[in-house]
């Protein structure tokens, strides 16, 4: 978008009109509502230079503590509804697409799917590397910290309703700069590239629990790419409302194969018979692989704005938050903290493997709809985020036509085509998280958050004590995003370089 067509966004906080200052006093008494339009929706609302060269009043319902000024998307009011069509409606007509059908119990229900998936497997051997009680200190402070930067996530989405993606966060971020573009560009690459690295652990996994339970019948490249054609099929639905149905099935599909591994090594390994550390010393990068595993294991985050823009009514966003941080955080610590008293240092990673002969082929089976739906779900949300790029302000946003229907079919197609290639060519489970979470996932989740909240409260940092801390945490969140990334990178480059295993597109079997 041409540059003398930008607005100064923090120029536009500073200058309000005398309707809009009139409109604050009226908030303190009547909080306004506010028009929650999703991503697609919005793509036939005001343009993006009226969105931001434009202040609103003040909204205390999510950001009543911090005081932050928040935009309102203006013109919102005169948008035609035979723009929209049925966009806001209950129901779908044959043509026009509902997005905005999620409840926040459903909507939680897809963040547990999306989140308890893969990166819990790692865990028991995270505890056997860096030692029982460090673990478990890591596991529950980057679980607290992953819920507030979550909260800060909702905050800016509630400040900006028409931002569905991390591409909107970075061109509202950098157009103070000039520089609105760039920061689009590289804020939305990133967060379709995260997601697909996502895609291709799934793809490994499924390759793993498939010759684990054939007995590596066949080539492992012929069930990478069984595993391709399945992923693509489920992700032909443009919403994720039956997604969020099946995401029923994928918690209790990782939460049963993590169960009957628990009960398999209690069994098989009494009490007493491991050897167990509680703190251990090791090398470097060895120990920040481990903590890069964890980091894995709270890395949804770039999903969120996806999640919220399907919401029916987006202030809920609170409550399917704690619903998913919750539940994770507690399945983390139980799983990971039982099957390594349990087995010992020698716990192997994935941690179903640990169980026996042929349990491991049932908590594998068991485990299929996890590995599945929740490789579907990042699928999903990159090939939309690739989708509205190519379409928005076209009818192709929001109805079935002939080219939206053929351009989502070849999108998903090709996002997994990319996804079983980085599958393919990194073979190593550990190695394969570490590296996704070191180079994404340190941003998404800590890293940007902070500077998301710094941006919100430009010019009221050291106003109070609250503020002064709260400015104080988010900008170490900055540096903790920082750290992880490059010690993390590092760390994950050098395990990749001294892997002796191989195995890349071959026919050799990954199974333990």
């Amino acid at each position: 978008m041409p540059k003398n067509e930008r607005s100064n966004h923090l120029s536009a906080i500073s200058e309000k009109t005398e309707e809009e200052k009139k409109a604050e006093g009226a908030a303190s008494s009547t909080p306004p509502r506010l028009p929650y339009l999703s991503g697609d929706a919005a793509a036939y609302g005001p343009s993006k230079e009226t969105r931001r060269s434009t202040a609103r009043p003040r909204e205390s319902r999510f950001l009543s503590h911090l005081e932050s000024p928040i935009l309102r998307e203006p013109g919102w009011q005169q948008i035609s509804p035979d723009r929209l069509g049925s966009s806001f409606s209950d129901d779908e007509d044959e043509d026009v697409i509902n997005f905005r059908t999620l409840e926040w119990w459903q909507a939680g229900m897809i963040m547990i799917a999306e989140t308890i998936s893969l990166g819990i497997l790692a865990l028991p051997s995270v505890l056997a590397t860096l030692g029982m009680l460090p673990g478990i200190i890591i596991i529950v402070g980057l679980g607290i910290i992953s819920t507030y930067t979550g909260y800060v996530i909702g905050q800016f989405r509630l400040a900006y309703p028409w931002v569905h993606s991390f591409a909107e966060v970075g061109e509202i971020l950098f157009e103070p700069l000039h520089m609105a573009a760039f920061g689009r560009e590289v804020l939305g690459g990133a967060q379709v590239t995260f997601q697909i690295f996502t895609m291709g652990s799934h793809v490994l996994t499924w390759t793993i629990c498939l010759n684990t339970i054939t007995d590596s019948a066949t080539c492992t490249l012929v069930w990478s790419v069984v595993g391709l054609v399945l992923f693509w099929a489920f992700d032909l639905p443009r919403t994720l409302k039956n997604v969020s149905y099946m995401s029923i099935a994928s918690f209790l599909s990782i939460f049963s194969a993590m169960m009957v591994t628990m009960v398999d090594v209690g069994i098989e390994r009494p009490i007493g018979s491991a050897s167990l550390s509680i703190t251990r010393k090791m090398g470097f990068t060895t120990a920040f692989l481990s903590v890069s595993n964890i980091t894995f294991a709270f890395a949804g985050h770039c999903c969120f704005f996806s999640f919220i823009d399907e919401f029916k009514n987006p202030s809920d966003w609170p409550k399917a938050l704690l619903l998913v941080q919750i539940c994770e955080t507690t399945l983390y610590l139980v799983t990971a903290v039982v099957i390594y008293y349990f087995s010992g240092p020698n716990v192997t990673s994935p941690a179903l493997d640990s169980a026996g002969p042929l349990i491991k082929k049932i908590a594998w089976g068991i485990a299929i709809p996890t590995i599945i739906i929740a490789g579907v779900i990042y699928g999903h949300v990159a090939a939309k985020y690739i989708f509205n790029r190519l379409f928005r302000d076209t009818e192709h946003i929001s109805k079935r036509t002939k080219t939206a229907t053929f351009s989502w079919i070849g999108l998903t197609g090709a996002v997994w085509i990319v996804a079983w290639i980085i599958a393919e060519s990194i073979p190593d489970f550990d190695n394969l998280l570490a590296l996704i979470s070191s180079l994404f996932a340190s941003w998404f989740t800590y890293g940007l958050p902070g500077v998301m909240w710094l941006f919100l409260n430009y010019g009221q940092w050291f106003r109070d004590w609250k503020n002064t801390t709260l400015f104080l945490v988010n900008g170490m969140l900055f540096w903790v995003g920082v750290a992880i990334c490059g010690l993390g990178l590092w760390s994950s480059g050098v395990a990749i370089a001294n892997d002796s295993g191989g195995g890349s597109w071959t026919c050799r079997s990954n199974a333990q």
